[in-house]
Formats: C-alpha cells, structure tokens, sequence
C-alpha cells in the first residue's frame, strides 16, 4: 500500500529495538479465540461503484427503529425529537465546538452548559452537577470510584436488576483499581439487596426505573446504607420517568447518574450517548468531569466560568479525581434545547404520555393466551413473561415486522429464570396501529409456536 511507507527493513529496526520477534507477539495479550486468522469473506478486488452497491446492500438490512412498530428499550430509547432541535445544533458555532481550554473565550458554549447542568440537578432532586459524561455506564462506574475515596472503602454492592451493561462496566473498571464488587443475582429481592450492606461497604447501586421497568423506593434502601456508613448511588436510564417519578434525591440517594439519550439525541443505530452525573454539594470536590460555574465579571455582569477543573486532571492523572476531562457538548446541547422547547409543563405530560400509552399495551399482551405480566408497577417500560424463550419471538416478531422488545435472556445469558422474559419499552411515538400489530403478530407467533 502506498500509504504505508516502510520497509521489511524498518520493520525488523522497530521490532529489534523494542524487544519483540514478530509483529504478532505485539497482540500476545489478546486471547487467541479473539484474533482473527483468515481474511474477511469479502471480495479482495472490487471498483468503487460495486464496493458503494455491496455496502448499499448490507445497509439496507438493517430495520431502522422509525421504519417498523418499535419497542426496543432496556437503556436507549426512542423518543420524538423535534426538528428545530437539530437545526439548531447544527448552527456552525455549535457544531464546531469541543470542550473549551481557554473556557472563559467561549461564554455560550458554558453558558448552555450551566443550564443543563441545572436541569439534571432539578430532575435529580439533586445540589449539584457536572457537565456531562459520555454515557450512563462509565458515570456509575466513575460514581462507584468515588464514592470508595469519600468512604475510604473498597467494596461496593449492585442490585441484581441493575442493567447488566452497567455492571459490566463498572466490574471492568473497578478491577483496575483493586475495589471488590458484589454483584447479586437477578433473581435477589429488596430484602436480600439491604442484607449485604455493612461496614465495609463504599456505596450501594440500584436502578430505578429497574432493568425490567419496576420504579424502585429507594428510602429503605437509602436508610440502611447511611446507618452503615455507605453512599447510596441511583442510576435512571429513562430520563423521561423523571418527569413524574419522585426524584431519586428527595429518596435518599446521595449520587446519582444515568442516561439522558432519550431526549433530543435518538438512537442513531447506537450513539452517541449522554451520560449525567448529580451529587449533593457537600461530595462537589470529588466529583468527576467538568463543572460550569456561574460568577459576574468586572462591570458586575453575569458570567460563566469553568470550574473546578484542576490541572491533575490533564498532566498528572494519578492524582486526578478522574481521568474524563472532556464532556458530550453537542449531545448536551441537544438535550438542552430539547427540555426547553417542552418546558416544565411539557415534560411532565410527556411522561404521562408515556406512562398511560405503557399501560394500555401491557393490558393489550398480557390478555394474550399463556402470556402474563411479570412487573405490575411501570412507567414506560414492562416485562412479560411468555410461554417459551423470549429470544425466539422476538426474532419471529421481526420476521412479522414488529421489532418487539428486548429478550430478558440476551442481558443475562444462562440464567434459566430470564430465558422467557421479554422487556417491551413504550413512549409516545407508539401509535394505535402499533400496538394492533404487535398483539397481532404475538399472537400469531406464539400460537405457531404451539402447533
């Protein structure tokens, strides 16, 4: 390739002075089942035209999310975005702009920040919050890391209805920095949840509304980590449920994090994503990533500064609260003038929307022969318990062109009691036909699957 200019000669100089024998000993650490020992199936020589028809091809089966009934959630969610949103984030001085290192120049870039920080702080119940993080999972994780350096522990607990994404995340980070992390199985109630807090416990996660939809009291939960000394760490994946949930804060939870996605990003076939990080004030020098203040210059007019943001979070990052310095500034300016379009107002009637549209369908299903609903408390997400394994459905539903749920099974393969529940998420893009086609095609899937 002419793009890659070295020789075999310079090749052997760099492996010689580097103390390696072959280029492949370079990815020794890789296990051998990840590696890839043959070449992709696909054609080695095709001209542009044919290359642009082939991917064409592989493009065109994919279903997008707006193209079929869709009621795909378990922590992204399809909400309507209205169109000025990406107008506007498309304006040139927002879509050119990155996280400022010279922040007091560019005053609208942390001005919108500070609104949005003082949105999550409202729908949290919460004093304080950062700048965004790139997505709900590594926010929990950096949550978890700090609350370990405010209790001085190293131990913390997570609920067994915690998004097994988030967990996997959290037990991948907190294994480089040697803290121990129980995670109970799915099956684990409320009882056995607070049975596992004691004193040698940082901080405690749980997720509410649940992996499966079920809102979650968080006041006992809060109440025996705190006489044990621990943090208790809310996640929401759903930010829309804080616009008529109770607000994790006002229950007790001292962080709370999460993903706020569902509100002027969509889905975009996987990201990007806007992860939300809120605490009480009195944890604010601990908190992760970058935090907007809002101060008045020399004439006494309102102005914004970065704040907090010290110089171990960019050079010496062993002494860094964390090693995030940037934020998701373009997600977060379409969350931003999202909520602002709706208003306090509209926020709240979307969540209504949402909440009663998750209850006509949950009666719609589970009036269905064999199946039953497995979560009697929602807001805009539901579990069903079918007959057989959720994961053939949903595959037969897609045949049927009805993209229904999330298999409970694929978020906790091997474990028997998730084989046959299905996580259906509804939100105001669902209409009436959706529904009709949904129950239908249920219907005819699972009586084939009895013939």
């Amino acid at each position: 390739m002419r793009y890659l200019p070295l020789t075999d000669e310079d090749r052997r100089a760099m492996l010689e002075a580097i103390g390696a024998r072959s280029v492949d000993e370079l990815f020794r650490d890789v296990p051998a089942e990840a590696r890839i020992d043959a070449p992709f199936d696909l054609p080695l020589h095709k001209g542009e035209i044919e290359v642009a028809r082939l991917f064409e091809g592989f493009a065109a089966r994919n279903v997008a999310a707006g193209s079929v009934p869709f009621f795909v959630g378990a922590g992204a969610y399809r909400h309507h975005v209205p169109a000025s949103v990406d107008h506007l984030i498309q304006r040139s001085e927002f879509l050119t702009a990155y996280t400022p290192y010279q922040p007091e120049i560019a005053q609208g870039t942390l001005h919108y920040l500070f609104e949005f920080q003082t949105m999550i702080a409202r729908l949290t119940g919460l004093e304080v919050a950062n700048a965004s993080m790139y997505d709900g999972s590594t926010a929990t994780a950096e949550a978890v890391a700090m609350a370990a350096r405010l209790t001085r522990r190293d131990r913390t607990v997570l609920a067994g209805d915690l998004h097994p994404h988030y967990r996997e995340v959290i037990e991948t980070t907190a294994r480089y920095q040697d803290d121990e992390i129980l995670s109970l199985p799915m099956t684990a109630g409320p009882e056995a949840f607070i049975a596992a807090i004691d004193e040698s416990v940082s901080a405690v996660v749980v997720q509410t509304p649940s992996v499966f939809g079920t809102p979650v009291d968080l006041r006992p939960i809060a109440e025996a980590a705190h006489a044990r000394g621990a943090l208790l760490i809310a996640v929401v994946t759903e930010i829309v449920s804080l616009g008529l949930l109770e607000s994790p804060g006002a229950m007790g939870a001292d962080i709370v994090t999460g993903e706020a996605q569902g509100l002027g990003v969509g889905l975009n076939f996987g990201g990007p994503y806007l992860g939300i990080f809120a605490a009480r004030s009195k944890f604010l020098r601990q908190m992760p990533g970058r935090l907007v203040g809002e101060t008045v210059d020399a004439d006494g007019r309102p102005g914004y500064v970065l704040t907090l943001s010290t110089r171990e979070q960019h050079i010496r990052r062993e002494k860094a609260t964390s090693n995030i310095c940037t934020n998701s500034g373009l997600c977060c300016l379409a969350f931003t003038i999202h909520l602002e379009l709706l208003g306090e107002a509209g926020f709240t009637r979307l969540a209504r929307l949402n909440h009663e549209a998750a209850i006509e369908l949950a009666d719609r299903l589970s009036s269905v022969s064999s199946v039953s609903l497995a979560t009697p408390t929602f807001f805009n997400e539901f579990t069903l318990r079918l007959p057989r394994p959720a994961a053939g459905v949903v595959e037969a539903l897609a045949g049927r062109g009805v993209l229904g749920g999330v298999a409970a099974g694929r978020l906790y393969p091997g474990v028997r009691e998730a084989e046959n529940l299905l996580i259906v998420a509804v939100t105001e893009t669902c209409t009436q036909d959706d529904m009709d086609a949904f129950k239908a095609a249920l219907e005819a899937v699972l009586t084939e699957g009895s013939a």
